[in-house]
């Protein structure tokens, strides 16, 4: 981030106009100032002043400031890649997409504030200082961009040792610096004499380093501000796990998760690799060029040889990180290495539709040709480091066998902690109450993404019940799994707890509301604590934090539906439905407002107005496999048996293992006498959960074993 000026704005300002979906932005000179004429909140055109340039290659995005103290970041952006490469050209950062406000994407909009967005990451020792009751910023930073302090934390002690001042000898051991980053000095990693095996000259004692740099090179979520130095990411951050819509099944990367998240998936991270063996920190550059940088530890003849990569030497398969660190682009033109070090994997791709980095290059072969390929090679299939593919994908398609595989998953101490957690959170999808002792081993595991995991994995639990296997990770020395358990078990009677705990509970909630109070200015946090006062029987509060959240941004529909369901639990149904009819004005294609609103008709006995938005949500959003569940069961109720059995067939065939759809096929096929089918979905749910006791008597049932 730097001021913009001559020397540091690197677009076309020399009246050059960009069209995009008929609005005509034009970037100018005006006297010393770089301006933009441009659509504004009102949808009008208007000139803006470029306050700030964000980024140098290869994109550079232009930061306008608004008199409420934000910086909004422009969609336009200015590719500045080489022409040669395509660049020196304005683009749009959302190509094909129709963005007007209020659209949060739209660059007036919420999702475009620096402040919240870009600025934790981009300066040093930033305060975002927002004021909910004014609804303004008074950002401040110790310096623009990422200085030394970023990493090292408070110079002054250093400057003491190294001029010699004060009591600067007491600063020796350590140059005054709060943080020794020194995690490589004196490392050698030596290979045996065949090459084979290489081991860090002596064992990685912490992740300082490492920790340091999951700051801002993970996807996460920021729940602390007053950092200190040295702590680990998860007191001030909560770090995403191998989520669906962020990971592949195998945990290569999907969404904009930076490195963290995969580079402790990688054999290399439990190896004793911390990042700067590989990056320079203070010059941003690799160690060293093209493979030497794995070649330092790797040895030439067996990995820098067509007889490891079966390409001719010099060609792009030739280079280690076509293989092991394929590239996923985003922003439209920035490409990003996955950091998981993984061996391809083609025959996973077959298996489980994951990207493979043979595909990658060879765009004109299949998957299975790859496979094929690496068999022929090598002689077997090449596995490598990570095992927990098939688990993960069983746990989101919620197969058969899906519990034991990440029970079995969870188990395995060899496998990535990220991918265990990932397991662990899994198990609540997969049935209907995680065994008591998988979510015990979750809560004493070392890893904090495991144990704040484990909390999610009891979510289904009763809050009563979940407090006390959990109560112990309220004084986690974690803040991140401290203040999950404490949302987990919100609203727990104060009475049945025994006073230690109980007193764990407010100090872990308190930490709770502050973590959402620092984000004050998005809706999320809000609904948060809506929900929380909720729980709590807080409801006036929780009204009024739902209700905020909907003014920060009218088209959040969570808040519209928490807050119409919040007045459900006061029969307030008409104040809701207002709310919900309000919120599908602002966002007719949103399905989880039509659904809410058709539930909200069904309890008012508006049958035909319920089958309509139930419809409407499940034709919206047929991913969701349980709106178009309980459009089915409107069917059903509205006489239309027939249909409700099509519609649910259909369901299974995007989701063959959806419990509901299957249960609810089961009692329709053999309602209208169809009993073979019946017992064939019923077999399918037996194969989902042998130990569930009501299956087992739907089935003897069916079997003529039970009278009906």
């Amino acid at each position: 981030m730097q001021a913009a000026t001559d020397s540091t704005v690197l677009g076309n300002f020399k009246n050059a106009t960009f069209n995009n979906d008929g609005i005509i932005s034009t970037f100018f000179r005006r006297n010393s100032k770089f301006m933009v004429r441009t659509d504004g909140p009102d949808g009008a055109i208007h000139d803006y002043e470029i306050k700030d340039t964000f980024g140098i290659s290869p994109l550079q995005q232009y930061l306008i400031a608004m008199p409420d103290g934000r910086l909004q970041a422009l969609g336009i952006a200015w590719d500045s890649r080489p022409r040669e490469r395509g660049g020196q050209h304005w683009f749009f950062l959302y190509p094909g997409q129709k963005i007007s406000p209020p659209n949060p994407l739209h660059w007036t909009s919420i999702d475009q504030t620096w402040n919240y967005m870009c600025a934790d990451c981009h300066s040093t020792n930033l305060r975002k200082n927002y004021d909910l009751r004014t609804r303004s910023y008074a950002t401040t930073y110790a310096e623009i961009d990422v200085a030394c302090e970023a990493c090292h934390g408070p110079g002054s002690n250093h400057v003491s040792w190294a001029r010699k001042r004060g009591d600067w000898r007491t600063f020796d051991s350590n140059h005054g610096l709060i943080i020794a980053l020194d995690e490589r000095e004196g490392v050698s990693w030596p290979a045996d004499s065949g090459g084979d095996t290489i081991q860090r000259s002596r064992p990685r004692e912490s992740e300082r380093e490492i920790q340091m740099c999951a700051r801002c090179h993970s996807r996460r979520a920021e729940i602390y501000e007053d950092y200190v130095h040295g702590q680990g990411v998860d007191d001030d951050y909560r770090v995403a796990l191998l989520d669906q819509d962020l990971y592949f099944p195998d945990g290569q990367i999907k969404g904009e998760v930076y490195e963290y998240g995969s580079f402790i998936q990688s054999r290399m991270f439990h190896a004793g690799v911390t990042c700067s063996d590989c990056h320079e920190p203070h010059s941003l550059k690799l160690r060293a060029d093209g493979n030497n940088v794995c070649l330092q530890c790797h040895s030439v003849p067996k990995y820098d040889s067509p007889k490891h990569h079966f390409h001719e030497m010099g060609s792009r398969g030739a280079q280690c990180v076509e293989c092991h660190m394929p590239t996923r682009t985003y922003m439209v033109v920035d490409s990003r290495r996955d950091h998981s070090l993984r061996i391809p994997r083609p025959d996973l791709s077959v298996k489980l539709d994951t990207p493979n980095a043979c595909s990658n290059c060879h765009k004109d072969k299949s998957s299975q040709w790859a496979a094929d390929s690496l068999d022929k090679w090598y002689g077997r299939k090449p596995v490598g480091y990570q095992h927990f593919a098939d688990a993960l994908y069983s746990g989101i398609q919620q197969a058969p066998g899906a519990r034991q595989s990440l029970t079995d998953l969870l188990a395995d101490r060899d496998q990535p902690a990220i991918a265990r957690a990932t397991a662990l959170s899994m198990l609540s999808t997969v049935a209907l109450s995680p065994t008591e002792a998988a979510v015990r081993a979750g809560i004493t595991d070392a890893s904090p993404l495991v144990r704040r995991a484990a909390v999610r994995a009891s979510s289904n639990s009763d809050p009563a019940a979940a407090a006390s296997i959990l109560a112990p990770l309220l004084s986690d020395p974690v803040r991140a799994v401290r203040i999950e358990t404490a949302e987990a078990i919100a609203g727990t009677p104060a009475e049945p707890l025994p006073s230690n705990i109980a007193r764990s509970l407010n100090r872990a909630t308190d930490e709770y509301i502050a973590a959402q109070e620092l984000n004050a200015d998005r809706p999320e946090a809000h609904m948060n604590l809506g929900l929380l006062y909720a729980r709590e029987k807080h409801l006036a509060r929780a009204e009024a934090e739902l209700k905020t959240a909907l003014s920060l941004d009218p088209r959040f529909a969570p808040a519209a539906v928490n807050l119409a369901d919040l007045y459900r639990t006061q029969n307030r149904d008409s104040e809701g439905e207002q709310i919900l009819k309000d919120a599908i004005n602002r966002s007719p294609n949103d399905g989880s407002l039509q659904h809410a609103l058709g539930l909200l008709m069904v309890r008012r006995k508006q049958g035909q107005k319920a089958l309509a938005l139930l419809a409407a949500a499940a034709q919206l959003d047929p991913a969701n496999a349980r709106y178009v569940y309980v459009y089915a069961i409107a069917l059903s109720d509205a006489g239309q048996i027939a249909a409700a059995i099509k519609t649910l067939q259909s369901n299974l065939s995007r989701y063959p293992y959806d419990r509901d759809s299957l249960s609810a096929l089961v009692g329709f096929c053999d309602q209208i006498g169809k009993s073979d089918e019946a017992l064939t979905y019923a077999q399918r749910m037996y194969q989902l959960d042998p130990e569930d006791p009501e299956v087992r008597r739907m089935l003897k049932t069916l079997n003529g074993e039970i009278r009906r």
